[in-house]
């Protein structure tokens, strides 16, 4: 492919740490092929309004690899298969306006379209790949619970910040003989919950995939106080469900339960230890945290490379696919195999038996 093409690249979903990275790798790799590049801000908003699409230059782009967050800004709630309008009563609806989409694609001589996101976002990417807009997937997500590629970018620093939070309280909870109940993120993966609490000496580890019995994680804890580690700490995931419950949540979201907010697992976990041990149990929430701030060297490097790959899946016309991390190399991948199989902790893999082998309880 040698013509001079106009490309274009959004950001979807929640943010994650190296997301700007892709874009100033994008920026420039299609600046080193005398390509134009176009950001598309709020997901997909800027192709429904489009006085929300910003030119990407070199001079734009530079040393933004750096930072946090997007400088196109994201949403997890602008699925223009199922965007929601509301009306001047305030009443919503949602309805497909991805026509709208394709029709200014098109009109706005874009030839192709890097859509950078989780598994919401690759789902979206995917549809339009089916009706016809030439898209290249690039996989985020801190929760690294997306198929298809080895890694996401994000999940090395949301990891490394939980593992930094755990370690810190090991002082205070040791001071206080207290334990102490940590929440990260983790709706359906417990990736993050799983290699931050191995990694900082964690007594409990609570994840989706292995539903946990609340008498068993108390007894483990006063075996632990038996032998004289006075203080405990528990690292539960946000969607970490009890033998027979259901994930706690905030409520339903701005669009029902399908949007439900979660949130309380950690402040629940608290309550049932302190009043089977009579332990004082303190619970905290490290939210956004574990999004915000600058990408590791890790995430940071893998984002450049999955940017710069993808530009180069353009080249090649490998339209359809994702970009990937395959052992060491980047790969590209069928989206639809990607969204084939969503991945999750495996509670008989090698991580789940080296923390059983550190005498880590997963409450089951």
């Amino acid at each position: 492919m040698s013509k001079r093409l106009k490309i274009c690249i959004n950001t979807g979903g929640g943010d994650a740490p190296g997301l700007n990275a892709v874009i100033e790798a994008v920026t420039m790799a299609a600046h080193h092929r005398s390509w134009e590049v176009y950001g598309i801000k709020s997901g997909y908003s800027g192709l429904l309004n489009t006085n929300e699409i910003v030119r990407l230059t070199p001079k734009v782009v530079d040393g933004i690899a750096i930072q946090g967050g997007t400088i196109l800004g994201s949403t997890n709630k602008g699925n223009p298969f199922r965007m929601p309008v509301c009306n001047v009563a305030g009443e919503c609806e949602e309805r497909d306006l991805s026509d709208k989409v394709i029709e200014n694609f098109n009109r706005l001589g874009f030839d192709a379209l890097v859509s950078v996101g989780g598994d919401g976002s690759m789902d979206i990417a995917h549809r339009f790949a089916q009706k016809g807009i030439p898209v290249i997937g690039v996989p985020k997500a801190i929760d690294n619970d997306l198929g298809g590629t080895e890694l996401t970018f994000g999940f090395d620093t949301a990891t490394g910040i939980a593992t930094e939070a755990i370690d810190r309280l090991h002082s205070t909870a040791k001071s206080h003989d207290r334990i102490m109940v940590v929440e990260v993120m983790g709706r359906d993966a417990g990736f993050i919950a799983l290699n931050s609490g191995i990694s900082g000496n964690a007594d409990v580890i609570l994840i989706p995939e292995i539903p946990f019995d609340i008498n068993k994680v108390c007894a483990h804890l006063m075996d632990n106080e038996l032998n004289g580690r006075k203080y405990g700490i528990v690292v539960v995931a946000e969607g970490a469900t009890p033998v027979g419950g259901d994930v706690v949540t905030k409520g339903d979201g701005e669009l029902g339960r399908q949007h439900v907010v979660l949130g309380g697992i950690a402040e629940y976990v608290a309550a049932e230890i302190a009043a089977r041990t009579g332990k004082d149990t303190r619970s905290l929430v490290l939210g956004h945290l574990q999004r915000g701030g600058s990408p590791t060297t890790f995430d940071r490097l893998l984002a450049l490379r999955f940017g710069a790959a993808a530009v180069r899946a353009i080249e090649a016309g490998k339209f359809g696919h994702m970009v990937a991390l395959k052992s060491t190399e980047i790969a590209l991948v069928p989206m639809e195999k990607a969204l084939s199989a969503d991945k999750r902790v495996d509670p008989k893999g090698d991580t789940v038996l080296t923390a059983r082998d550190m005498d880590i309880s997963f409450g089951d």
